[in-house]
């Protein structure tokens, strides 16, 4: 069960050097879409949502949904299972930074080349001119940087302490990058021992109890060792005692923990404030309306009840974010310049039709009510409006959504 993680940059002709490790070594090659599949089996959350985690632009509902985190959680999971079963495996890919790094029979390689010699295979292998090669290279650099700063918590995503193995391909080409790594697996030091079998254990009764913790939604830094979880807050909390005794209490009932100890991070004293995940409010909610101080207050109000919202003023934005960063409720004004209200809704439900939206003006017709009604609105409501009205018709949008998923 001893298994390669590799890392790589675009370009770098790591498929080829993985393939190649494949086939001298016999291990079984796990893909990141391998994982993202096995953790949608396991949380019920679609595929291209845990696989946007990989992506460096964050949702701008995440504060509030921690659907990145919790997608990260559920890949952890999943591999976890997969390090367990004891098979020997190849990961590469964005997965490869996600198991422990305490568990001694990983060789963790990185696979770089430098700027010249991406930009040359990407010449050869696709065709791709330079300035659209190096926008593609940056691109999915920020990505990987990102996603190593997200799980790992490093500024440098190709930084040597990383790695057991950084090979620069370009330099030492493709055949001798493979037998460096297959010459580095028969080392001793990445032999399956007692204590890296106990590490795999851990790492999977860590992976679950930030599984368990995220279905509460909690999102706390989780280590395990020997049965005793360490669950590190890292954003700031106004009631940490009350916090740590929640999840305490939460941990506890997960089988295969004997005790739980519970403490701050580096993270705590920042100025982000901890936010558990309420299922009940939704949480990915747009806001729609040309009347900027009269929609940035609504977005405050609907805040300080915990639903967390984006905001924009016009109805192209908002089918620009609706195609980039699917929202879960959408509250639309109908009287907007350019591309109004009904034709946003239009579109939105026809192209998103689990979109939930709910119409809010002040100048709607019984006409208009009509015509929104019949194109799939779920609320006709009109302005001013009471914030508990609109709150509850908020509260019943997001349980016809979790019904429906």
């Amino acid at each position: 069960m001893s298994v390669i993680t590799v890392f790589n940059g675009l370009f770098c002709e790591a498929g080829v050097v993985v393939k190649r490790v494949v086939d001298a070594t016999g291990c079984r090659l796990v893909t990141d879409q391998d994982i993202v599949a096995d953790a949608a089996s396991l949380s019920g959350m679609a595929e291209d949502r845990i696989a946007r985690a990989f992506q460096a632009k964050t949702s701008v509902f995440n504060t509030f949904s921690h659907e990145k985190e919790q997608a990260i959680a559920w890949m952890r999971l999943a591999l976890a299972k997969r390090l367990v079963e004891g098979d020997d495996l190849v990961i590469p890919g964005f997965v490869s930074q996600l198991p422990s790094r305490s568990i001694g029979h990983i060789l963790n390689v990185c696979l770089i080349s430098e700027m010249k010699s991406r930009l040359a295979v990407a010449d050869r292998e696709e065709g791709f001119a330079e300035k659209h090669a190096v926008k593609l290279i940056r691109k999915d650099d920020e990505d990987r940087a990102a996603w190593v700063k997200a799980v790992r918590d490093a500024d440098d995503p190709w930084a040597g302490s990383l790695y057991d193995l950084v090979v620069p391909v370009g330099t030492t080409g493709v055949e001798r990058s493979a037998d460096l790594i297959v010459e580095q697996f028969s080392n001793a030091a990445v032999k399956v021992t007692e204590g890296s079998k106990a590490s795999c254990e851990d790492f999977l009764l860590a992976a679950r109890v930030e599984t368990v913790l995220a279905k509460e939604g909690h999102n706390v830094q989780v280590s395990a060792r020997k049965g005793t979880v360490t669950l590190t807050i890292n954003k700031h909390v106004l009631l940490l005692e009350k916090l740590e005794r929640e999840l305490k209490s939460i941990v506890s009932d997960v089988e295969g923990v004997k005790t739980v100890e519970a403490g701050v991070g580096k993270g705590f004293h920042q100025t982000d404030i901890y936010r558990k995940m309420d299922f009940e409010v939704p949480s990915k909610v747009l806001l729609v309306d040309d009347e900027r101080e009269f929609v940035q207050t609504l977005s405050e109000r609907l805040m300080m009840r915990d639903m967390g919202s984006a905001v924009v003023y016009d109805g192209e934005s908002a089918l620009n974010l609706v195609r980039d960063d699917e929202p879960e409720v959408m509250i639309l004004d109908l009287k907007m310049p350019g591309i109004d209200g009904i034709e946003v809704l239009r579109r939105v439900k026809g192209e998103h039709p689990d979109i939930e939206v709910i119409i809010l003006t002040g100048h709607g017709s019984e006409a208009d009510r009509k015509v929104c009604m019949d194109l799939g609105a779920f609320a006709y409501l009109h302005k001013p409006v009471d914030i508990d009205v609109l709150s509850e018709t908020l509260r019943a949008a997001n349980e016809k959504i979790r019904a429906g998923k």
